[in-house]
């Protein structure tokens, strides 16, 4: 079934409250994996060059994340960042899965590393075709989760601790905003993008690189960060980070023209994904639609 717009209809409420307890669940079996890192870590295949590099970890991770949720939720798609991470679904819900995101970070002991599990409606792999309906982001390292399901808020838990309803940080000034970023693993699109960061960084306050979309998406909700954005995202780097911005009262979108307003703008994806609060979402669009005209990517 499709709402008038085209998209699937999201499941009922008491489905998605379903969804989200078993996505809680599955990511944080997966964070206590990833979380207990091997001493002796190393590369066990790289992808897009060789800096771009997948650990035996980031395998077992998804592996256990598919087991599970194909004991729990038989017939639901899955589409997973490592090896043997795609299958059809035939229940309208597919679980889009990062089982390190932050992979660099994991290898070098960095601790801003995630586990991301979202639960989406429609075809994941096409722009303007899916949505998240719940999402999960668990930082093993940091002690942090997050968690969001689409009108039901988004919340963090700190440790032991309760968990908080989240909120974008409530910036109305492009100058004073704090923005993250990524940059890619290839050589051209890094040095594109760099050009980019540097327009950019002249009308703001700082940028921010800290080398995990997904935790870089929740900071947006929990207002760490004012804003974010990135250019090669993959649906399994940004489907759970993107519901709990919007779940913030935040807003996420993708490539918009200079002067169009974050309204015009088109779904996150690949080209470009971009999130801030909305106090900030037309200066920030259009500053960001500069850039781009200015710098015609590879």
């Amino acid at each position: 079934m499709e709402d008038d717009g085209g998209m699937p209809t999201p499941p009922a409420p008491a489905e998605r409250a379903a969804l989200a307890d078993t996505a809680l669940a599955v990511a944080l079996e997966a964070g206590a994996l990833v979380g207990d890192r091997p001493t002796d870590l190393g590369v066990a295949a790289t992808k897009s060059s060789r800096t771009d590099i997948v650990t035996v970890m980031d395998q077992r991770a998804q592996e256990l994340i598919r087991a599970r949720l194909e004991e729990a939720r038989p017939g639901d798609g899955f589409l997973g960042e490592e090896e043997g991470g795609t299958s059809p679904s035939a229940t309208g819900i597919t679980w889009v899965v990062d089982p390190i995101d932050g992979t660099v970070n994991y290898l070098y002991d960095i601790p801003a590393y995630a586990v991301s599990v979202a639960a989406v409606v429609g075809d994941p792999t096409t722009p303007g075709a899916w949505q998240p309906v719940v999402g999960v982001v668990v930082g093993p390292a940091l002690g942090e989760v997050f968690r969001a399901t689409l009108d039901g808020g988004a919340w963090r838990r700190r440790g032991a601790g309760p968990w908080t309803r989240l909120g974008h940080s409530g910036c109305t000034d492009l100058g004073l905003a704090l923005v993250g970023t990524g940059f890619h693993y290839t050589v051209p699109t890094r040095l594109w993008q760099a050009r980019v960061v540097a327009d950019v960084l002249a009308e703001i306050r700082d940028i921010r690189r800290i080398g995990s979309a997904a935790l870089d998406l929740c900071h947006v909700a929990d207002g760490c960060l004012d804003a974010y954005f990135e250019r090669g995202l993959n649906p399994w780097d940004l489907a759970a980070g993107w519901l709990v911005v919007s779940e913030a009262g935040g807003l996420v979108g993708g490539p918009v023209g200079p002067g169009e307003g974050p309204e015009r703008a088109a779904p996150p994806q690949r080209d470009l994904t971009w999130a801030s609060g909305p106090g900030i979402a037309a200066a920030f669009t259009d500053l960001l639609a500069r850039a781009l005209t200015a710098h015609p990517g590879p």
